[in-house]
């Protein structure tokens, strides 16, 4: 374990099989033969053990790690986690609540086959909110997930805890699924890569397709653009929608010249002068200097729209605390947390103005693509504000509170999944979050790379050149 007494960082790099090596760097010396995946697998074990602090593991597989079916897959041999709401044989899903506890699963669901093809070896479940709900990682009834760049602070969420298992340096790569900024949100507390695909681009888990109206998509977070797309390109080799354009193995940036939407306020006015509007300004500059033209643009959503993801948001907590027992006779409503409950509370008080709530979720699509379509990106930030301490955005916070709090924290991400074409279901445009430097607290700050539905490639293409320009921030 390396930590500072005065920044309290804390991480597991190390002179061991792992290295600082990435995803695909790890792949490359398993195809080689000068390491195995067992080797690979142990010496993350180890880390994670030496990171225990950072309460990111929901569930241990250590003695028994899934490993790959066969010596196949881009990314073959490298270790992984799996966020804690997707099933996988022989591990529980307790999906960051303690209203139940689940079940060994039977099987591998079908987001989670695809994740498999990919060759990884899974060592464990990592922890997340209540249902994906809040965004940061702070369990009413267990330690909360902390942040490896600061343990006093919140690591995002609702994939904190694959994030806390990336940048902590205990595997390079992890899952994550994003249904209003649960991948990005995290990418950027952790200084970390984290695309959330098109709606469709991946199978979708039996989570969501039990959601009223899905608006999750699946992903990862990765230290490096090269594995993030790695993955991408992994995964479109197991299954292709044929409804999406094919993205295929992104390996650098592009040389097509852009127009580039810049994105600097909210649905609340414009970003404030500080550290996030400096560094999405820093990027701004850096793609002008490739040739690309940025051009700034107003928010084209208004507070409606706000209030309508809000009033989704609720329906959720509503069917999961409604439909819970169908699912797990031992359900136990009463021990949801705070936010839950909240969510809940605040939809049945609207929700007379559910058709409303749809009708606007589904406009949104036409608003974005008329506003920003004719874009080939929007670059925006990740967050409305700095990374919290801890307990800022807690559940015990009274529920109030904290959703101003969340709307003033997470009022950039939430686009991207409730908007798209056809505008017929809410599909989702792609996003890629990356980091752009750090907080004068020494805090990673993160911004969007967004485009229209099926543009992966394009986002990967600025991301790579992002990173090449700048060099991502790392706590090894």
């Amino acid at each position: 374990m390396t930590a500072d007494a005065q920044t309290t960082r804390l991480h597991s790099f190390a002179d061991d099989a792992l290295g600082e090596h990435d995803a695909v760097g790890l792949a490359e010396l398993v195809r080689s033969g000068e390491r195995s995946p067992q080797e690979l697998a142990a010496a993350a074990v180890e880390r994670a053990r030496r990171v225990e602090e950072l309460h990111a593991v929901a569930y241990e597989s250590y003695d028994k790690p899934l490993l790959p079916a066969e010596r196949t897959g881009r990314l073959y041999g490298v270790p992984t986690f799996v966020k804690d709401n997707a099933d996988l044989a022989g591990m529980p899903s307790n999906h960051g609540t303690q209203a139940f506890q689940g079940k060994l699963a039977r099987e591998h669901g079908g987001y989670a086959r695809q994740f498999l093809s990919a060759g990884m070896t899974v060592l464990g479940k990592s922890t997340l909110p209540e249902f994906g709900f809040n965004a940061t990682t702070e369990p009413p009834f267990a330690p909360p997930t902390r942040n490896p760049w600061h343990t006093g602070y919140s690591v995002g969420g609702s994939s904190g805890g694959s994030a806390a298992l990336v940048a902590s340096g205990v595997v390079p790569i992890a899952h994550g699924n994003d249904g209003g900024g649960s991948i990005r949100i995290p990418a950027a507390c952790a200084g970390l890569v984290g695309l959330k695909p098109s709606r469709g681009r991946h199978i979708d888990s039996a989570m969501a397709r039990k959601l009223p109206v899905n608006i999750v998509s699946e992903g990862v977070l990765t230290r490096t653009v090269r594995d993030t797309a790695a993955y991408t390109a992994a995964a479109e080799e197991f299954w292709r929608n044929p409804g999406l354009p094919p993205i295929g193995y992104v390996e650098g940036p592009g040389s097509k010249r852009l127009r580039i939407a810049l994105l600097l306020e909210n649905i609340g006015g414009p970003v404030p002068p500080g550290p996030i509007r400096d560094a999405v300004e820093k990027v701004a500059a850096t793609m002008e200097s490739h040739g690309h033209h940025v051009e700034p643009v107003p928010m084209p959503f208004s507070a409606a729209l706000e209030t309508a993801f809000l009033e989704y948001w609720g329906l959720l907590a509503t069917f999961v605390a409604s439909t819970g027992k169908l699912a797990d006779r031992r359900f136990d409503a009463t021990r949801l947390d705070d936010l839950t409950l909240g969510l809940r509370r605040y939809f049945l008080r609207s929700a007379w103005r559910t058709p409303v709530m749809l009708y606007r979720l589904r406009a949104a699509a036409a608003t974005y693509q008329r506003a920003l379509g004719p874009y080939d990106a929007v670059l925006l930030p990740t967050l409305g504000r700095e990374t919290p301490e801890l307990g800022y955005l807690s559940p015990t916070v009274p529920f109030d509170e904290l959703i101003e709090r969340l709307r003033a924290y997470v009022s950039f991400t939430p686009i991207n999944n409730i908007t798209g074409t056809p505008i017929n279901n809410i599909t989702g445009t792609p996003s890629i979050t990356v980091p752009a430097g750090l907080s004068p607290a020494g805090l990673p700050i993160g911004v969007q790379f967004a485009g229209t539905r099926g543009n992966e490639r394009t986002l990967l293409e600025l991301a790579y050149l992002l990173e090449a320009e700048h060099p991502f921030p790392r706590l090894g």
